[in-house]
């Protein structure tokens, strides 16, 4: 890389505004194969949950396919991105100097991916705790994100010169951005696992669900985790490792995480056919079905429906009702019917 621009006044003027060709690019072709990889990651998913969850909601499914096809162009755009300074633009000293014009389209795409994950889960958290206010601080905190990606796209257009002067007029839209997607995540992930946990204790005891809940659960915290994670890592070498481009290895995967996030939690839960006829299990296995084991499964009775809140004994009842009240129970408990 130090003979590709031997001419340039950037290797003269140690002090010159633009980064070095390692800074610039590296960072960039870093992020770029991060992106592809969670992207085959995502595609095994997308598979996974098309194969599986062909009963889901209409909506739910439109949203998988929607987030499929904002990826790809996400996947796309980031290949433009490095594709422009490495091989049309090689040699060139300018091409250090300005942002490549696929940059322009990175802080929407990953707001329009993650702004629609986190309103998902804005519901899911609205439906299992009744809160409109708790699903109305995310749906607001996700908003603000979005708004935040759009303004860094719009001064990443015109402000395409990487100077000490882009880098402080981009630092307000980019910490309202990323701090709000931060707070967001952090917010429904501490909702979204109380809700579980709590809803989980209350409404069922020593069935085969609790594994497919736990989880969820688990599922949930680290994910959230992740990407809150990552948003702030994108902030911080944006804010204290300025001049460089050093940010975009955390930015370029942003949106992969928020995805695979939501599928690798949808994909958590068990199908309809595997609650109730599908493939060994410890309820439905041939030992459930003897009147002893069975007399060892209860289902509490969900206190908002029961008022006594007292277990209820399912020995004597047939394999087949036991099926179906665990299978009506669960998809109440998640909101699948």
């Amino acid at each position: 890389m130090r003979n590709i621009f031997p001419t340039s006044p950037l290797f003269k003027n140690p002090m010159a505004s633009a980064p070095s060709p390692q800074l610039f690019l590296a960072p960039f072709l870093i992020g770029v194969l991060l992106n592809a990889i969670l992207y085959g990651v995502m595609l095994v998913q997308m598979l996974v949950y098309a194969l599986r969850y062909r009963s889901d909601r209409a909506w739910f499914r439109y949203l998988a396919l929607y987030l499929f096809i904002a990826e790809t162009a996400n996947l796309v755009c980031d290949v433009g991105l490095i594709y422009q300074p490495l091989i049309l633009e090689y040699g060139n000293p300018e091409a250090l100097a300005k942002s490549p014009l696929f940059l322009r389209a990175d802080a929407i795409i990953t707001v329009v991916i993650s702004t629609p994950v986190q309103l998902f889960v804005a519901w899911r958290v609205k439906v299992l705790m009744g809160s409109h206010i708790l699903s109305s601080v995310i749906a607001f905190l996700s908003i603000v994100s979005l708004v935040g990606g759009f303004a860094v796209s719009i001064l990443t257009a015109t402000h395409p010169d990487f100077s000490l002067s882009r880098i402080h007029s981009f630092q307000p839209a980019v910490a309202v951005w990323l701090i709000s997607t931060a707070a967001c995540d952090v917010v429904l992930t501490a909702a979204l696992v109380y809700t579980l946990y709590t809803r989980k204790r209350r409404a069922f005891t020593g069935s085969v669900v609790d594994s497919y809940l736990n989880k969820i659960i688990r599922l949930s915290v680290h994910t959230g985790c992740i990407t809150a994670v990552v948003a702030l890592l994108d902030l911080l070498t944006f804010l204290l490792i300025p001049n460089t481009t050093l940010n975009f290895i955390w930015d370029l995967s942003l949106s992969k995480l928020y995805t695979n996030s939501l599928l690798s939690t949808l994909n958590a839960r068990p199908s309809k056919e595997e609650l109730t006829h599908g493939g060994p299990n410890v309820l439905f296995s041939e030992q459930a079905r003897s009147p002893t084991s069975r007399s060892m499964i209860r289902v509490h009775e969900d206190p908002e429906r029961n008022s006594n809140n007292l277990d209820t004994p399912v020995a004597g009842s047939s394999t087949s009702s036991l099926q179906v009240h665990v299978v009506r129970e669960f998809e109440s408990w998640m909101d699948l019917k």
